[in-house]
């Protein structure tokens, strides 16, 4: 558990250095936050003096001298607290709240997170999967993502996704709809809400899961904050799903992301004259990804801490009568003639079977419906099927 004074300063330094900042993260495993704040303000908790000298690492003092110039940007407490009484918490590590996985981000790992809603971050994530793709989804993609979120949330796996328009927002809606719990992580601050267009989303988020992000509550989101973003996103998951992405989607950064922390990476195919299927193919052609069309291979391929996650296992098309004949009954089917007649005799030695193996297979495939008699043998019926087709 962070000290107040730990608490204080996390919350400061996340005003001053940029997310995911790794020389604010290094500076962290051999400092307190409170020191590495001393040394921006130039003065320790007694206010004694405290400059970064010649030894420190020129790198660190070049970032402290970069922090400095935003000690204005450090919110004041009535601010702080305003916040938090519009239903804001931070959420840092050492936190019960907080997701552990998130420690596998190393040096880049969020130094607070600001999150809002009735459901329980840590609680959300530990058996979770992310659904990401394109903005300009096509209708396929909604369609995919929707059925997925809401198939996975009814197995009670968490839906992380990162609040945008198309996919994004279809994972989470599908997510919704089936009752379960669903975590959007926004590039910018939870009070600004971008995409503003999706307010209604996040309220319903909010009531029901959680919103997330690590930027000061207020801030804009900006270009390269989406790709920062992505990094939370990928490890909150136990697996990362593109559902749509064209070949330069800010989706496909997440699952860059994925493979660098060993989660696993999924993509779903779609046509290949569709431009926003193009990273997806790429993903499954050149780096790996696994392939799945439903929750059903998710599951086969993301381990769960449940213990009860299902596999896909192979699939097969619907079952036909013809699934219920025995290997004889197959093979003297395939040798009755569709047009025409032919001799049982015929059949036999076709089939490879004997005459009288022949002639209890035909009588059977008779009753079942599958061949008739006529004038000089016996022929298929218009409405048996043979190989799962019609005739």
């Amino acid at each position: 558990m962070n000290s107040d004074g730990e608490r204080r300063a996390r919350v400061a330094l996340s005003f001053l250095a940029k997310p995911g900042d790794p020389v604010l993260g290094a500076a962290l495993r051999t400092r307190t936050a409170s020191e590495v704040l001393a040394l921006v303000t130039g003065a320790d908790a007694d206010g004694d003096a405290l400059l970064v000298g010649e030894s420190e690492d020129v790198v660190l003092s070049r970032a402290v001298e970069r922090w400095r110039d935003r000690l204005g940007e450090i919110p004041s407490t009535a601010r702080l607290a305003a916040w938090q009484d519009s239903g804001l918490r931070l959420v840092m590590p050492g936190d019960p709240e907080w997701p552990t996985q998130l420690d596998d981000l190393g040096d880049t790992r969020p130094l607070v997170l600001w999150v809002r809603g009735t459901g329980h971050l840590r609680l959300a994530c530990v058996n979770s999967v992310a659904i990401v793709g394109a903005r300009a989804a096509t209708g396929y993609g909604q369609h995919v993502a929707i059925e997925l979120a809401a198939v996975l949330a009814e197995k009670g796996v968490g839906v992380i996704s990162g609040g945008a328009y198309g996919i994004d927002a279809g994972a989470h809606r599908g997510a919704l709809a089936a009752g379960g719990d669903t975590v959007a992580v926004l590039a910018g601050g939870l009070s600004f809400g971008y995409p503003q267009g999706n307010r209604a989303l996040f309220a319903a988020i909010e009531a029901q899961g959680v919103l997330v992000s690590e930027c000061p509550p207020d801030s804009r989101p900006t270009r390269p904050g989406f790709l920062v973003r992505n990094r939370i996103i990928a490890a909150l998951s136990r697996g990362l799903i593109v559902v749509e992405a064209a070949l330069r989607s800010g989706a496909l950064n997440s699952a860059r992301h994925a493979r660098e922390l060993c989660r696993p990476v999924m993509a779903v195919p779609g046509p290949i004259t569709s431009e926003y299927s193009a990273g997806c193919h790429e993903l499954i052609r050149d780096y790996g990804a696994m392939l799945v069309t439903c929750a059903a291979d998710v599951l086969g391929h993301v381990v769960l801490g449940t213990g009860g996650a299902e596999t896909a296992g192979p699939r097969s098309g619907p079952a036909t009568a013809r699934d219920s004949l025995d290997p004889a009954a197959v093979a003297v089917l395939e040798e009755v003639p569709v047009r025409g007649c032919r001799g049982p005799a015929s059949i036999a030695v076709r089939a490879g079977v004997d005459l009288d193996t022949a002639l209890r297979c035909l009588g059977m495939l008779a009753v079942g419906g599958f061949v008739e008699r006529c004038e000089g043998g016996w022929r298929a019926r218009r409405s048996g099927s043979v190989g799962g087709l019609p005739h």
